[in-house]
């Protein structure tokens, strides 16, 4: 299924970004992964770099980085894992946050939109649901955000879902 399929994935140098994009190449998909910056010792530091994959250095705040990226590479499925995830910062700078993961995630959904991409995934965290009412929590758990980032993933969430809705994207 993935044979040649070319993918797009934003966060790519984080800890499921990395394992997703290993396992995309693994399966001989075309991987153009989106990093913030390299990690030390990470498979997209410059000194373990290979051409297995293609490093597209930037950020999911830049609309028109999101439009070039997928129409240059000819993307047509797009992971979204890209997002700020320290809890702790987010109570002191909640504004970068909701840069990052909720206009963050509009740019690369409304780029996807605009350049009739087949099928964007975009990722979510158990954080939107706060503590729990009751277990196993299910996502018909009450979304309780209890810090500024897991406002931010919940807007996101929403975002997603409102082009789902709206403009029947995948």
């Amino acid at each position: 299924m993935w044979k040649d399929k070319r993918v797009f994935v934003t966060g790519a140098n984080g800890f499921l970004g990395s394992h997703l994009t290993k396992n995309l190449f693994k399966r001989e998909a075309k991987v153009f992964a989106l990093i913030y910056e390299p990690i030390k010792g990470s498979i997209f530091d410059e000194e373990n770099q290979s051409n297995e994959v293609t490093v597209i250095n930037g950020n999911v705040c830049n609309m028109s980085l999101m439009k070039k990226t997928l129409l240059d590479n000819k993307i047509e499925v797009v992971f979204h894992l890209a997002a700020l995830i320290a809890i702790p910062y987010s109570y002191h700078s909640p504004d970068s946050y909701i840069d990052t993961n909720i206009k963050g995630t509009l740019n690369v959904i409304q780029a996807a939109r605009d350049l009739n991409i087949e099928r964007v995934l975009v990722t979510s965290t158990s954080e939107i649901y706060g503590t729990a009412q009751y277990v196993p929590i299910d996502e018909k758990h009450p979304k309780q955000p209890q810090s500024p980032y897991s406002a931010s993933k919940i807007g996101s969430d929403c975002m997603a879902d409102s082009f789902y809705r709206s403009f029947d994207m995948p």
